[in-house]
């Protein structure tokens, strides 16, 4: 009989309330966006006696289309903030490359993950690298989106909001080119849930450290050397966002 070998786990708090309420406000938005965005984008021919105007099934689609680009914009923006503001796992700098050991991180990633190379483990508690930047591509994505969106519902709305976009939108050609950009953003939208979703099981289910359930409760479980790692890797991000707090309250008086 094989000897089997116990490890403790230590639970870490990584997905802080708002980045959950976030990311399932998101989940319920692209979800009301791509489907009503398919059925302004290729309508259906329903077939009825009734007055169109009495049935107002499209004006309810574009309805629920309009109501869930708000949420899904504003709530875009609150991420923004709070990746200022929140824990070191939702810090601007795991997104965006700031230096080699970034790129060196997402090049393990990529051999482990992709090219399948043996015998080797990445440890990440929060986003691995590659993750981080594939979600700061994405965000890239989100605000295209919402420029093309928004410059398209620009010609029928009054209000300044939409309107602002309208010159930004330009880059992105006349009406025709604006609804191209805003179909094919909707389609990678599509894909990337379902690479998404593979992901996240496919990790829960080989490093079992809670990855599915994260998002739901906020807490991953890891190692005990991992977990002193992660202690001391906390206390400095602390230090760094108090030092900084500082600063600003310096300048401001």
């Amino acid at each position: 009989m094989k000897d089997v070998v116990s490890t403790r786990l230590r639970r870490v708090y990584v997905w802080e309330l708002p980045v959950r309420v976030y990311h399932w406000l998101n989940v319920l938005a692209i979800l009301a966006l791509c489907v009503t965005g398919y059925l302004i984008g290729a309508p259906p021919a329903v077939q009825s006696n009734a007055e169109a105007s009495h049935r107002y099934l499209f004006g309810t689609i574009r309805f629920i289309h309009f109501a869930a680009a708000y949420i899904f914009f504003f709530n875009f923006i609150f991420r923004i903030y709070w990746g200022f503001v929140g824990n070191k796992y939702a810090d601007w700098k795991n997104f965006i490359p700031t230096n080699k050991a970034f790129f060196k991180d997402m090049w393990d990633v990529i051999r482990i993950d992709i090219l399948l190379q043996k015998n080797k483990e990445h440890m990440a508690v929060g986003h691995n690298k590659l993750a981080g930047f594939i979600y700061f591509l994405t965000f890239i994505v989100f605000l295209v989106q919402c420029i093309t969106g928004f410059a398209l519902y620009a010609d029928m709305s009054t209000w300044w909001f939409a309107d602002m976009w309208v010159p930004v939108a330009r880059l992105f050609g006349e009406d025709f080119n604006l609804r191209n950009w805003h179909h094919a953003a909707m389609w990678f939208f599509i894909v990337f849930a379902i690479i998404h979703v593979y992901l996240v099981f496919f990790h829960d289910y080989v490093e079992a450290r809670g990855e599915a359930s994260s998002m739901s409760g906020g807490w991953k479980f890891i190692e005990d050397d991992a977990w002193e790692e992660e202690k001391k890797e906390e206390a400095v991000f602390k230090r760094a966002k108090r030092s900084k707090q500082k600063r600003v309250a310096k300048t401001e008086k």
